[in-house]
Order: structure tokens, then sequence, then C-alpha cells
């Protein structure tokens, strides 16, 4: 299962497409995300950062204060410059630019992290 945290849906049906996996789930904002997670626990969590609602810093915050999603590893996809930053306390495997990410980038977070 992997979700796909993203306001933007077009954006998101892309990031689907790319993970290559029927279980994909897309959520618009964290609060549906984290109503979700009990019932469908995710091995891989695509976020954005800029969401409306609660942002995806909140997010990472929520994540880490349970120790059974603290281990959740998360992509974070973003337009912020956010290369050089160490998001790995947050469960952050690594950063994707929004403007320039490619297919192959999710598809090998996809490969390494899902299963």
């Amino acid at each position: 299962m992997i979700y796909i945290i993203e306001d933007d849906l077009d954006f998101a049906k892309c990031i689907k497409r790319y993970c290559r996996d029927e279980n994909s789930k897309i959520f618009s904002n964290a609060i549906e995300a984290m109503g979700q997670i009990d019932k469908d626990f995710p091995n891989l969590i695509f976020l954005d950062i800029l969401l409306t609602g609660p942002d995806g810093f909140t997010f990472l915050n929520e994540l880490a204060s349970y120790s059974d999603t603290s281990k959740i590893p998360v992509v974070v996809i973003s337009s912020l410059n956010l290369k050089g930053k160490d998001l790995s306390d947050y469960g952050v495997v690594g950063v994707l630019n929004k403007d320039t990410l490619t297919p192959k980038e999710v598809e090998n977070y996809v490969k390494r992290y899902s299963h």
C-alpha cells in the first residue's frame, strides 16, 4: 500500500501512475490520510509539503509521534528547496523536486521501500 498525499489531483494521479501499484491511495490532505492509516497501513508515503490545511511538516510530526507510524518511509515531493535538509528523524528517506522529478525516481523509491 502506497499513500500519495497531494492536493493537486492531476499531479497525484501522475505519481500514482509512476508507482505502478494498484493499491496506491491518493489523499488530498493530511487529515484524510491520518484518518485512514490505521485501516490501511502504508508501506511508503509520497508527501507534498505545501498542503491545504495541516501542511506536510505537521503530518511528519504526527507520524513521528507514534511508534508504528514513525517507521513508515516517506518521500517528500515539493517545489520548496529542501535539498540538504536532514529530515531523517521524521522517516524521510528522500526528497524529490516537483519541477524536475522523473518517473524513474518514483519507481526507484517504490521498488526499494514498497514490499
